[in-house]
């Protein structure tokens, strides 16, 4: 039993003398040029502008309010509450119930803004990641 392929020609080896330049896969120039250089150069620059992004958001300082400053707490972009302060009006002995109620609202006042100042942040980077790949910001 014999295989047959396209026509009978002798299969030939031929030697390589030059090193493999990658270039020529991502369409450089035979002068070296590497496009794949400038996209890693564009992803050090995200990398770059989103750890910058991440410590401005760590030090930032953000305020929650609730009762219409009754009650605020601040915190900062990392989640850490670093201060609460309470309005003595607020303060009733005989109605814990509201003023656990304004502690609450002004703790989700300061996760909403937390959140917002994030996607300030982070969003137009989000955006650069990936060309509309899913999961990437696209």
């Amino acid at each position: 039993m014999s295989i047959a392929c396209c026509d009978d020609a002798p299969t030939t080896l031929v030697i390589v003398t030059q090193p493999f330049d990658p270039s020529a896969l991502f369409g450089g120039g035979g002068d070296g040029e590497n496009p794949m250089a400038g996209l890693l150069a564009q992803a050090q620059q995200m990398q770059e502008k989103l750890l910058s992004a991440q410590n401005e958001i760590a030090a930032a300082e953000v305020t929650g309010t609730a009762g219409n400053g009754l009650v605020t707490v601040t915190g900062n972009g990392t989640g850490e509450v670093t201060a609460v302060t309470i309005d003595p009006k607020v303060v009733d002995p005989d109605d814990i119930e509201t003023l656990q109620d304004l502690v609450l609202g002004a703790l989700s006042d300061l996760s909403t803004k937390r959140e917002a100042l994030a996607q300030e942040k982070m969003g137009p980077l989000a955006g650069g990641l990936g060309g509309g790949l899913p999961g990437l910001g696209g």
